[in-house]
């Protein structure tokens, strides 16, 4: 018996292979002290900044740390995902049905700030996509405002 993805079109494999970005999520309770970290001490670059994460040049992707704000004692901290594999893709909607139509649980979300979906790979970690053009307009106003100061 042959599984949904190889009967999907040639086209259609090439496009879920392809990121415009890719990244990780740091979720922390620490976050000032980790955001200085990674910011004076590995001395990395600022992509942008919003309430409660701080984006980081890494490499030819981002680390994003991220307030953790699951962890509020309702939760057991050492059962909440620490990590998120973040790739950005053009059209979240999109892959978000690729996903679904393979049998994969996905947790689709919109806000101001961009469009996620999150979904567990096979052995339980968190991944996500999220919506390029929103990032890079989160990168682009961040830059703006420093030339500003």
């Amino acid at each position: 018996m042959s599984n949904t993805y190889e009967n999907s079109s040639l086209q259609d494999k090439l496009d879920m292979a392809k990121f415009d970005l890719t990244g990780i999520i740091l979720y922390t309770v620490n976050y000032s002290r980790c955001v200085e970290f990674y910011k004076n001490t590995l001395e990395l670059t600022i992509l942008f900044e919003a309430d409660g994460l701080t984006c980081f040049e890494f490499g030819n992707a981002y680390l994003m740390v991220e307030w953790d704000d699951e962890t509020n004692g309702t939760i057991n901290e050492s059962a909440r995902h620490k990590t998120c594999l973040r790739m950005n893709v053009p059209n979240v909607k999109k892959y978000t049905n690729r996903l679904k139509a393979r049998h994969v649980a996905v947790d689709y979300q919109e806000h101001p700030w961009g469009t996620i979906a999150k979904f567990l790979d096979p052995d339980g970690n968190l991944c996500a996509f999220k919506d390029s053009k929103k990032f890079e307009e989160q990168i682009a106003e961040y830059k703006r405002k420093a030339l500003k100061n």
